[in-house]
């Protein structure tokens, strides 16, 4: 099979061809019809999440065709569609696994990171971790629903019921959550990088009520804020802007360092907290949401071969939505 192979962090994808993997016990082998290109794989491949394993094909918003089935497995029929997540594996017995938080177990392994991912034109997955996905979405569609929207979905939960909602980068998760967010009745006010007009105008085509750049002045305080760009100063910018018994979320699984800020904007019991991976009931929710609301993606494709230019143009901001690659 072809697949896009990352041998060493900030270097470039290689083009391969490697043998096609054989599933084991538990496990589904997927031809691949689309996979999201999320920030999380940037952070692999620049070294911001230096333990996974190496080489690894990258890609964990997966859309695949089930092929063939390991001893075991018998969740989903050959030639259905089924969706991978970036969580892969658990150990399914420690006191986060039974207490419904396996997203925290620290046995667990993650797809395109210590599992091969959906950079290629076939990929393994432990069918306990796959999603059946709703019929109104196309392939390229539902891709990034596994991560973008999973996280974006956990991350709004995180926020409480909060009414006048800020969203700190303008991406993939945040593109689809602020239509799940509208579709609950909250105000949106969307945070881009300085002089995106492009993007502002994106966040307003989706419902925002209010936009501009982090350091702008907002009309009111918010509620809540959900940071998605992995810049550690926003998280000093949000607490400013949001009220007091308000809540910051941190939702990206690598930040840069976050500045010393003066305790005054964290007190009158503002919670900032972080939104660590997904479960599998956040999946069956939101794909169960997804469609009620409904949610649309905006997607830009490329071909599998062009990987490395999807992963360019999504580090440099000029991916409107999410980027897909198609084998």
């Amino acid at each position: 099979m072809k697949a896009m192979q990352l041998a060493a962090a900030r270097t470039p994808l290689n083009r391969v061809e490697l043998p096609r993997p054989e599933p084991g016990p538990g496990e589904l082998l997927l031809q691949v019809r689309a996979c999201g290109v999320c920030r999380t794989d940037l952070h692999v491949v620049d070294g911001d999440l230096a333990d996974g394993k190496m080489p690894i094909v990258p890609g964990h918003e997966i859309v695949g065709t089930v092929v063939a089935r390991g001893e075991g497995a018998g969740r989903f029929a050959v030639g259905e569609r089924v969706g991978v997540p970036w969580l892969g594996a658990t150990c399914g017995a420690c006191n986060f696994c039974l207490s419904g938080r396996e997203n925290l177990c620290s046995e667990a392994r993650f797809t395109g990171y210590h599992l091969d991912g959906g950079y290629a034109e076939y990929t393994i997955a432990g069918e306990r971790f796959c999603f059946a996905l709703p019929a109104a979405y196309s392939d390229v569609e539902a891709a990034p629903l596994l991560c973008a929207g999973l996280i974006g979905y956990r991350s709004l939960a995180m926020a409480g019921d909060a009414r006048r909602l800020g969203i700190y980068g303008f991406g993939a998760a945040a593109h689809i959550i602020a239509q799940v967010a509208r579709y609950q009745g909250r105000e949106i006010y969307a945070f881009t990088r300085p002089g995106d007009s492009d993007g502002q105008r994106f966040a307003r085509d989706l419902g925002a009520v209010w936009t501009g750049d982090s350091n702008a002045t907002l009309p009111r305080p918010l509620d809540a804020a959900i940071i998605f760009a992995p810049v550690g100063s926003l998280v000093v910018a949000a607490l400013r802007a949001t009220t007091r018994g308000g809540t910051v979320v941190c939702a990206g699984i690598h930040m840069s360092d976050i500045p010393a800020f003066p305790y005054e904007i964290l007190w009158g019991e503002r919670v900032l907290r972080s939104v660590a991976n997904l479960t599998r009931r956040d999946g069956e929710e939101f794909m169960r949401i997804a469609p009620q609301v409904p949610v649309r993606t905006s997607t830009e494709t490329f071909p599998l071969a062009q990987a490395n230019e999807a992963l360019t143009r999504l580090r440099d901001g000029r991916i409107t939505g999410a980027a897909v690659l198609v084998p």
